[in-house]
Protein backbone atom coordinates (compact mmCIF):
# COMPACT_ATOMS: atom_id res chain seq x y z
CA UNK A 1 0.00 0.00 0.00
CA UNK A 2 1.31 3.45 -0.95
CA UNK A 3 1.82 5.56 2.17
CA UNK A 4 1.61 9.35 1.81
CA UNK A 5 4.80 11.10 2.83
CA UNK A 6 2.89 14.07 4.23
CA UNK A 7 -0.50 13.92 5.95
CA UNK A 8 -2.26 17.07 7.15
CA UNK A 9 -5.25 16.99 9.50
CA UNK A 10 -7.99 19.51 10.26
CA UNK A 11 -8.86 18.43 13.80
CA UNK A 12 -12.53 19.42 13.91
CA UNK A 13 -15.44 18.64 16.20
CA UNK A 14 -14.14 19.00 19.76
CA UNK A 15 -17.00 21.30 20.80
CA UNK A 16 -19.71 19.17 19.23
CA UNK A 17 -18.20 16.04 20.80
CA UNK A 18 -18.47 17.68 24.21
CA UNK A 19 -21.99 19.03 23.58
CA UNK A 20 -23.25 15.58 22.59
CA UNK A 21 -22.10 14.35 26.00
CA UNK A 22 -23.41 17.28 28.02
CA UNK A 23 -19.87 18.43 28.80
CA UNK A 24 -18.23 21.88 28.62
CA UNK A 25 -16.33 22.66 25.41
CA UNK A 26 -13.00 22.52 27.23
CA UNK A 27 -13.63 18.83 27.91
CA UNK A 28 -13.78 18.30 24.16
CA UNK A 29 -10.50 20.15 23.68
CA UNK A 30 -8.86 18.03 26.38
CA UNK A 31 -10.06 14.87 24.66
CA UNK A 32 -8.79 16.31 21.39
CA UNK A 33 -5.29 16.67 22.84
CA UNK A 34 -5.31 12.97 23.73
CA UNK A 35 -6.43 12.13 20.18
CA UNK A 36 -3.52 14.21 18.87
CA UNK A 37 -1.10 12.41 21.15
CA UNK A 38 -2.25 9.02 19.87
CA UNK A 39 -2.24 10.17 16.25
CA UNK A 40 1.36 11.38 16.42
CA UNK A 41 2.41 7.97 17.70
CA UNK A 42 0.37 6.13 15.06
CA UNK A 43 1.69 8.30 12.23
CA UNK A 44 5.27 7.49 13.13
CA UNK A 45 4.53 3.78 13.35
CA UNK A 46 2.75 3.84 9.96
CA UNK A 47 5.73 5.34 8.17
CA UNK A 48 4.40 8.86 7.65
CA UNK A 49 7.31 11.31 7.42
CA UNK A 50 5.41 14.58 7.82
CA UNK A 51 2.29 15.24 9.92
CA UNK A 52 0.74 18.70 9.94
CA UNK A 53 -2.10 19.51 12.34
CA UNK A 54 -4.37 22.56 12.36
CA UNK A 55 -4.11 23.40 16.05
CA UNK A 56 -5.37 27.00 16.23
CA UNK A 57 -6.48 29.20 13.36
CA UNK A 58 -6.06 32.95 13.11
CA UNK A 59 -9.88 33.15 13.18
CA UNK A 60 -10.12 31.24 16.47
CA UNK A 61 -9.27 34.40 18.43
CA UNK A 62 -12.89 35.47 17.85
CA UNK A 63 -14.11 32.68 20.14
CA UNK A 64 -15.13 33.51 23.74
CA UNK A 65 -12.16 34.64 25.83
CA UNK A 66 -12.66 31.79 28.28
CA UNK A 67 -12.40 29.21 25.50
CA UNK A 68 -9.30 30.87 24.01
CA UNK A 69 -7.74 30.87 27.48
CA UNK A 70 -8.54 27.17 27.86
CA UNK A 71 -6.97 26.43 24.47
CA UNK A 72 -3.80 28.33 25.37
CA UNK A 73 -3.60 26.40 28.61
CA UNK A 74 -3.94 23.10 26.76
CA UNK A 75 -1.19 24.13 24.33
CA UNK A 76 1.12 24.88 27.23
CA UNK A 77 0.24 21.57 28.87
CA UNK A 78 0.82 19.61 25.66
CA UNK A 79 4.25 21.11 25.10
CA UNK A 80 5.36 20.86 28.72
CA UNK A 81 4.06 17.31 29.19
CA UNK A 82 4.76 15.82 25.76
CA UNK A 83 7.81 17.64 24.44
CA UNK A 84 10.27 15.39 26.27
CA UNK A 85 8.59 12.27 24.87
CA UNK A 86 8.45 13.72 21.36
CA UNK A 87 12.15 14.55 21.57
CA UNK A 88 12.99 11.12 22.96
CA UNK A 89 11.15 9.50 20.05
CA UNK A 90 13.01 11.56 17.47
CA UNK A 91 10.08 13.83 16.51
CA UNK A 92 11.03 17.18 15.03
CA UNK A 93 8.55 19.98 15.78
CA UNK A 94 8.02 22.91 13.45
CA UNK A 95 5.43 25.67 13.91
CA UNK A 96 3.77 27.62 11.08
CA UNK A 97 1.61 30.71 11.47
CA UNK A 98 1.93 34.35 12.47
CA UNK A 99 4.00 34.80 15.66
CA UNK A 100 4.54 38.54 15.91
CA UNK A 101 1.50 39.27 18.08
CA UNK A 102 1.55 36.16 20.25
CA UNK A 103 1.94 36.45 24.01
CA UNK A 104 5.64 36.16 24.97
CA UNK A 105 5.12 32.97 27.00
CA UNK A 106 3.32 31.21 24.14
CA UNK A 107 5.90 32.31 21.61
CA UNK A 108 8.72 31.14 23.89
CA UNK A 109 7.13 27.70 24.26
CA UNK A 110 6.78 27.28 20.50
CA UNK A 111 10.40 28.31 19.96
CA UNK A 112 11.54 25.95 22.72
CA UNK A 113 9.79 23.03 21.02
CA UNK A 114 11.45 23.86 17.70
CA UNK A 115 14.90 24.45 19.16
CA UNK A 116 14.96 21.28 21.27
CA UNK A 117 13.88 18.98 18.45
CA UNK A 118 15.64 20.67 15.52
CA UNK A 119 18.04 17.78 14.84
CA UNK A 120 15.45 14.98 15.11
CA UNK A 121 14.60 12.97 12.01
CA UNK A 122 12.06 10.21 12.73
CA UNK A 123 8.84 12.22 12.20
CA UNK A 124 8.28 15.86 11.34
CA UNK A 125 5.35 17.29 13.31
CA UNK A 126 4.19 20.62 11.91
CA UNK A 127 1.85 22.58 14.18
CA UNK A 128 -0.27 25.22 12.46
CA UNK A 129 -0.82 27.74 15.26
CA UNK A 130 -2.34 31.19 14.81
CA UNK A 131 -2.41 30.10 11.20
CA UNK A 132 -4.60 31.18 8.31
CA UNK A 133 -3.68 30.40 4.73
CA UNK A 134 -4.82 33.72 3.26
CA UNK A 135 -2.77 35.57 5.88
CA UNK A 136 0.21 33.33 5.09
CA UNK A 137 -0.07 34.05 1.35
CA UNK A 138 -0.47 37.80 1.96
CA UNK A 139 2.61 37.86 4.22
CA UNK A 140 4.58 35.89 1.63
CA UNK A 141 3.56 38.31 -1.12
CA UNK A 142 4.54 41.28 1.04
CA UNK A 143 7.93 39.78 1.87
CA UNK A 144 8.56 38.91 -1.77
CA UNK A 145 7.64 42.44 -2.82
CA UNK A 146 10.10 43.81 -0.27
CA UNK A 147 12.79 41.48 -1.65
CA UNK A 148 12.13 42.79 -5.16
CA UNK A 149 12.22 46.39 -3.94
CA UNK A 150 15.56 45.85 -2.19
CA UNK A 151 17.04 44.18 -5.26
CA UNK A 152 17.44 40.75 -3.67
CA UNK A 153 15.36 39.15 -6.43
CA UNK A 154 14.21 40.21 -9.87
CA UNK A 155 10.47 40.47 -10.55
CA UNK A 156 10.86 38.66 -13.87
CA UNK A 157 12.28 35.63 -12.06
CA UNK A 158 9.25 35.09 -9.82
CA UNK A 159 7.75 31.62 -10.22
CA UNK A 160 5.37 29.45 -8.23
CA UNK A 161 8.39 27.62 -6.85
CA UNK A 162 10.20 30.78 -5.75
CA UNK A 163 7.00 32.17 -4.20
CA UNK A 164 6.59 28.97 -2.16
CA UNK A 165 9.95 29.76 -0.59
CA UNK A 166 8.38 32.78 1.11
CA UNK A 167 5.53 30.79 2.68
CA UNK A 168 5.57 29.54 6.27
CA UNK A 169 5.97 26.04 4.84
CA UNK A 170 9.21 26.76 2.97
CA UNK A 171 11.22 23.55 2.94
CA UNK A 172 8.19 21.42 3.83
CA UNK A 173 6.79 19.15 1.10
CA UNK A 174 3.19 19.78 0.06
CA UNK A 175 0.67 17.48 1.73
CA UNK A 176 -0.24 14.33 -0.17
CA UNK A 177 -3.35 13.76 1.94
CA UNK A 178 -5.55 16.13 3.94
CA UNK A 179 -7.98 14.63 6.45
CA UNK A 180 -10.84 16.53 8.06
CA UNK A 181 -12.97 15.12 10.85
CA UNK A 182 -16.54 16.00 11.94
CA UNK A 183 -18.14 15.57 8.52
CA UNK A 184 -17.53 19.13 7.34
CA UNK A 185 -16.52 19.35 3.66
CA UNK A 186 -14.22 22.35 3.41
CA UNK A 187 -10.60 23.37 4.02
CA UNK A 188 -11.39 26.37 6.26
CA UNK A 189 -8.40 28.48 5.21
CA UNK A 190 -5.91 25.65 5.74
CA UNK A 191 -2.92 25.15 3.41
CA UNK A 192 -4.77 26.57 0.40
CA UNK A 193 -1.60 27.00 -1.69
CA UNK A 194 -0.04 23.73 -0.58
CA UNK A 195 -3.22 21.67 -1.09
CA UNK A 196 -3.28 22.19 -4.87
CA UNK A 197 -2.86 18.47 -5.61
CA UNK A 198 -3.59 16.92 -2.21
CA UNK A 199 -6.08 14.09 -1.91
CA UNK A 200 -8.91 14.96 0.48
CA UNK A 201 -10.61 12.60 2.91
CA UNK A 202 -13.57 13.74 5.04
CA UNK A 203 -14.50 11.54 7.98
CA UNK A 204 -17.77 11.76 9.96
CA UNK A 205 -16.22 11.20 13.40
CA UNK A 206 -15.48 14.09 15.72
CA UNK A 207 -11.79 14.66 16.39
CA UNK A 208 -11.73 13.26 19.97
CA UNK A 209 -13.00 9.94 18.57
CA UNK A 210 -10.33 9.81 15.84
CA UNK A 211 -7.97 6.91 16.31
CA UNK A 212 -5.55 4.56 14.61
CA UNK A 213 -8.35 2.80 12.70
CA UNK A 214 -9.58 6.11 11.25
CA UNK A 215 -6.06 7.05 10.17
CA UNK A 216 -5.66 3.64 8.56
CA UNK A 217 -8.99 4.08 6.75
CA UNK A 218 -7.84 7.43 5.35
CA UNK A 219 -4.55 5.89 4.22
CA UNK A 220 -6.40 3.07 2.45
CA UNK A 221 -8.57 5.62 0.65
CA UNK A 222 -5.43 7.49 -0.42
CA UNK A 223 -3.79 4.30 -1.69
CA UNK A 224 -6.82 3.49 -3.85
CA UNK A 225 -6.63 6.75 -5.82
CA UNK A 226 -4.70 7.59 -9.00
CA UNK A 227 -2.86 10.87 -8.62
CA UNK A 228 -2.53 12.69 -11.94
CA UNK A 229 -1.24 16.15 -10.92
CA UNK A 230 -3.11 17.69 -13.83
CA UNK A 231 -1.82 15.17 -16.37
CA UNK A 232 -2.98 11.78 -17.59
CA UNK A 233 -1.88 8.24 -16.89
CA UNK A 234 -0.63 5.78 -19.48
CA UNK A 235 -3.90 3.80 -19.63
CA UNK A 236 -5.83 6.97 -20.48
CA UNK A 237 -3.44 7.77 -23.32
CA UNK A 238 -3.95 4.26 -24.72
CA UNK A 239 -7.69 4.86 -24.85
Amino acid sequence: MTTPAHVAIIMDGNGRWAKARGLPRVAGHRAGVEALRQTVRAAGEMGINWLTVYAFSSENWSRPKSEVSDLMGLLKLFIRRDLAELHRNGVRVRVIGERENLAPDIRALLEEAEDLTRSNRSLNLVIAFNYGSRDEIARAARNMAMAVKSGQIDADSITAESFAGFLDTAGIPDPDLIIRTSGELRLSNFLLWQAAYAELVFLPCYWPDFGRADLAEALRSFASRERRFGGVIASDIAL
